[in-house]
């Protein structure tokens, strides 16, 4: 058996595909669909629901209706391959928090494809004399969502590479740069000023450094102007250098293992917003729109609502996608017992089962995919809305350990990720070019 989250899940993704449809996506349960005149052969026996994943589903659903959350602001759904296990509300759109940054996962990908790189153009206005820019320094952004201090610091030194040390002009921003995930392009520009120039750093800039590759020099390059955004095309400026953000499946890996807000957005805006997100992902996922209701890409706000079916399709639709390029969930969502920092932190889930987590002050979410012994790969969405968000976190744990008990755990997929993660501030994603 492969060594990766992906194999073997594409059939399951069709699977659930195939039943979505055979559904009629009108939020029709498993015991109302009429088989068609093939499925009534006697070697077709139609999936039913899971004696022991409904009983848990009960069982926790009493629990939290005891403390004093109602049944009817719960959601879930379990599935595997063709089998829906468990259901509660499972096509309701309930507030999912967080989980909104799987559709806006799956949008980029279906966007631009997993190896997408953003970049971020670094020109001048002016001629190079005696290593002096006598000019203005333009940084031209095109959504990078992760162009931090290591960037910065990398930007910094190829200029100086380039014998580059002072710039009489001023450092213009535009297009869509952001640092250090501010989306004003002023303060991002303030921010990118102070790190190309050591003598300006602040404590943070110097940690940053710290945490690169020994012997990486401090960029020192004096910007005697202000920080301007522009208002015009800049497109009489000399290109200095090109500057490549890491791969998208390590963008969304980080977005998601820390479930950063801030990138959702950005990568959201980049998609061509909410809606787009939305179109793009009940498209891939083959659900209805009515079921993921949408106002921003990140997941705050109460105004997000997914039903636990679409997010868990979604989910199915990822893997489908990244299936093709022989990468895998795990090369954009946290893994358990692999990825131990961000919103896996504390929490004990079963080894090797990817996840994506929601929460809000009234709402704790957690979306994910299970390898099991006895079910192969288990789908799953919980979403629970009430006072005690400690709680439903430690009950949504709680029920996939004991699904797990009883189905058998499958430590072949036990894997964090199929790809070798890229070093932030690599000079190697910075092409020097020479000006005329």
């Amino acid at each position: 058996m492969s060594q990766r989250i992906g194999t073997g899940l594409l059939a399951s993704a069709i699977g659930a595909v195939w039943l979505v449809k055979i559904m009629g996506m009108q939020g029709a349960t498993l015991e109302k669909v009429q088989p068609l005149v093939w499925q009534q052969m006697p070697l077709f026996t139609l999936p039913k629901s899971d004696p022991l994943a409904v009983a848990v589903r009960d069982e926790y659903l009493k629990a939290w209706e005891t403390k004093g959350a109602a049944e009817v602001n719960q959601g879930i759904w379990m599935q595997s391959d063709m089998a829906v296990l468990a259901d509660h509300q499972g096509t309701v759109p309930l507030p999912a928090a967080s989980l909104t940054k799987i559709a806006t996962t799956l949008a980029a990908l279906n966007k631009w494809g997993p190896d997408h790189l953003f970049e971020t153009l670094v020109s001048a206005t002016g001629p190079i004399e005696n290593g002096v820019l006598k000019g203005d320094l333009v940084i031209s952004g095109s959504g990078d969502p992760l162009f931090v201090w290591e960037e910065a610091i990398a930007v910094g030194n190829s200029l100086n590479q380039m014998g580059i040390r002072q710039v009489t002009g001023n450092l213009i921003i535009a297009d869509n740069f952001y640092m250090n995930y501010q989306e004003n392009p002023a303060i991002s520009g303030q921010l990118l000023k102070q790190a190309l120039n050591t003598s300006s750093w602040s404590r943070g800039i110097a940690a940053a450094h710290q945490g690169m590759p020994p012997g990486t020099p401090k960029p020192q390059l004096a910007i005697a102007g202000q920080v301007k955004v522009a208002t015009t095309s800049m497109s009489k400026s000399i290109l200095l250098l090109r500057h490549q953000s890491l791969p998208l499946t390590q963008l969304l890996k980080e977005m998601n293992v820390h479930s950063n807000n801030a990138m959702a957005d950005m990568l959201g805006k980049s998609v061509g917003g909410a809606a787009a997100v939305v179109e793009l992902a009940t498209k891939s996922a083959n659900v209805p729109q009515s079921e993921i209701q949408l106002i921003n890409t990140s997941g705050l706000g109460m105004e997000n609502r997914i039903s636990p079916r679409a997010a868990t399709a979604m989910l199915m639709a990822v893997a489908r996608f990244l299936e093709a390029y022989q990468l895998s969930v795990a090369d954009v969502f946290p893994v358990s017992g692999s990825d131990r920092n961000g919103t896996m932190y504390g929490r004990k889930i079963p080894l090797g089962t990817a996840i994506k987590t929601g929460t809000l002050r009234e709402v704790s979410a957690l979306a994910g995919v299970m390898p099991t012994r006895d079910r192969g790969v288990v789908w799953f969405t919980i979403i629970n809305r009430g006072g005690d968000i400690w709680s439903f976190r430690s009950q949504q744990d709680q029920m996939l350990e004991k699904l797990s008990a009883k189905w058998g755990t499958s430590p072949v997929f036990n894997v964090s990720t199929t790809q070798p993660s890229r070093l932030l501030g690599d000079a190697k994603r910075i092409e020097k070019s020479v000006p005329n």
